[in-house]
């Protein structure tokens, strides 16, 4: 049985547009065993694609905040032993980023990854075996496919398949709207104001709205929106795999560009993304249900476009 190791580590956006990636190589590669190394954060997303065999968590982001305390020192010298311990036949880095480079680097097998022309960060394709073009315009979900097919012999067909079923998820006893306002990236955001327009002009359609959050600056702004809607609330911070069921259960998702968006996206739930601070066409949610992409780079799109589309998507 052949032995495959994709390392895609963050963010939550980037995991989800590797999936179909990893959707296409099971069925080119039905008898191989799948490994994905993945940001701890977004490990309990990842065990829900049923390709995947074993999930190796890395806490970058954690161990940074403490990178020579002794306790840190310690469990990233066993991350290593877990990540140099087997022999893949191929390694897979659709990152592209010099510290992913050096994680393909450490383990045992033939490495792949992107050119020095199709990567983040160029110097990462040095720790390459071989090195493959894909070009830097097309779709991440497109790159992540076309990249995953020339590494392990299949080419990429179809619309992509992410792997994650809405259906196995129990459907919820209430009816609800999810409002994805937060994002890292203040660019990206919509203003506050317009998402408590958008709950009032949504508040005839008779259900409730869930204003989900990562941080607590997250959850502040979910509180001031939900407080001034008469059928908001917020629901506790959760890990992904239950995230994954509240987005799975709703109506319709009305999201900026943030990684919950393709998660709902992945899900085939009707969406309505916003767009303001990125490009749709790099980056744009992709699935099989209901989208609706308004705004753009620089342009914010208005409540009431955002209302009418909603009221399209969730008929």
């Amino acid at each position: 049985m052949a032995s495959i190791l994709f390392i895609k580590t963050s963010s939550l956006g980037d995991v989800i547009h590797h999936m179909p990636a990893l959707t296409e190589a099971r069925k080119a590669r039905p008898d191989a065993r799948f490994t994905w190394l993945v940001e701890e954060a977004f490990a309990p997303l990842v065990r829900l694609h049923s390709a995947v065999a074993e999930v190796i968590p890395v806490a970058w982001r954690r161990w940074r905040k403490s990178l020579y305390a002794p306790a840190t020192l310690s469990e990233i010298a066993g991350n290593l032993r877990a990540i140099r311990a087997p022999r893949y036949d191929e390694i897979v880095d659709s990152q592209g980023l010099l510290r992913t480079a050096v994680i393909a680097r450490l383990a045992r097998g033939r490495r792949h990854g992107y050119d020095t022309a199709s990567i983040r960060e160029p110097l990462a394709a040095l720790f390459y075996d071989i090195r493959h073009s894909v070009s830097r315009d097309l779709h991440a979900v497109e790159r992540n496919r076309i990249l995953s097919g020339l590494s392990l012999g299949f080419t990429p067909q179809g619309v992509p398949d992410f792997g994650l079923d809405r259906a196995r998820f129990p459907a919820p006893d209430e009816r609800y709207g999810v409002l994805l306002h937060a994002t890292a990236r203040p660019g990206k955001q919509w203003p506050e104001a317009h998402w408590i327009a958008l709950g009032h002009a949504l508040a005839g359609q008779g259900i409730d709205l869930v204003l989900p959050w990562g941080t607590d600056a997250e959850r502040a702004r979910s509180e001031r929106i939900a407080s001034a809607l008469p059928r908001a609330r917020v629901p506790e911070r959760a890990p992904l795999d239950a995230v994954a069921r509240l987005i799975a259960g709703a109506q319709f998702v009305v999201g900026v560009d943030t990684g919950l968006l393709h998660l709902a996206a992945a899900l085939g739930v009707p969406l309505v993304a916003i767009f303001a601070g990125s490009k749709p066409g790099l980056t744009g949610p992709v699935g099989s249900g209901p989208i609706a992409v308004l705004g753009a780079q620089g342009t914010q799109p208005t409540v009431a476009a955002i209302a009418d589309a909603v009221a399209n998507i969730a008929r």
